[in-house]
């Protein structure tokens, strides 16, 4: 099964990503992995990735599409794949069309002000780098696994975040309309335990 996950910054998709695609035994593809494993390995367009990165120029979507395909093109892909933060534009998805079009579009739906909550409240801790919501610490400044000290990522911060959620509207959201005029779109509350959603997304693609 060929399936892509959407769903604004916090809204779960990479945690659900993880666990969906080892239930279908397809690999779980996000865009920064594939970016990080085509540099790593020096590949053509990872190497002309590093080089706008290095620059600090955005990747063209030329690059970023090339390197999609070459990814889809791997043995791990022939039994399908769920691409997890690839499109992010409509232009993006009917290049996508054209190399290996999805079966399916899962949106997780998130309200913004749940997803406020969610990240400016997410914890780090700078020792073992396990990641804690402030409203399950005992101490604000204290992990709880490792006594190590906890701290807020910058783009945590409630204005990068409302940056964050503004560009995701504006560039993203537009492929619900898109998938949704192909018959491919569906929509789950995202706005519960891992679990229920975990389950919803299964009862989904059924």
């Amino acid at each position: 099964m060929k399936l892509i996950f959407l769903g604004p910054p916090g809204a779960g998709k990479g945690t659900q990503a993880a666990g969906v695609s080892a239930h279908l035994g397809v690999p779980h593809i996000s865009t920064g992995d594939m970016f990080r494993s085509a540099i790593s390995n020096q590949t053509p367009t990872g190497l002309e990735a590093k080089r706008y990165i290095d620059a600090g120029q955005l990747v063209p979507d030329s690059v970023t599409i090339a390197m999609v395909r070459e990814r889809l093109a791997m043995d791990d892909c022939k039994a399908g794949y769920l691409l997890d933060g690839f499109p992010r534009t409509v232009e993006q998805a009917i290049a996508l069309d054209e190399i290996s079009a999805p079966d399916a579009v899962v949106d997780i739906d998130v309200p913004d002000e749940r997803l406020l909550s969610r990240l400016t409240g997410r914890r780090i801790c700078g020792k073992c780098h396990g990641t804690f919501h402030i409203s399950k610490l005992a101490d604000a400044h204290t992990c709880p696994v490792c006594g190590g000290e906890v701290y807020q990522r910058s783009d945590d911060m409630p204005e990068t975040i409302a940056t964050r959620l503004k560009a995701y509207h504006e560039s993203t959201e537009p492929l619900i309309g898109y998938y949704t005029g192909l018959g491919k779109l569906r929509r789950v509350n995202g706005d519960n335990q891992l679990e229920e959603v975990f389950k919803a997304i299964l009862a989904s693609l059924e």
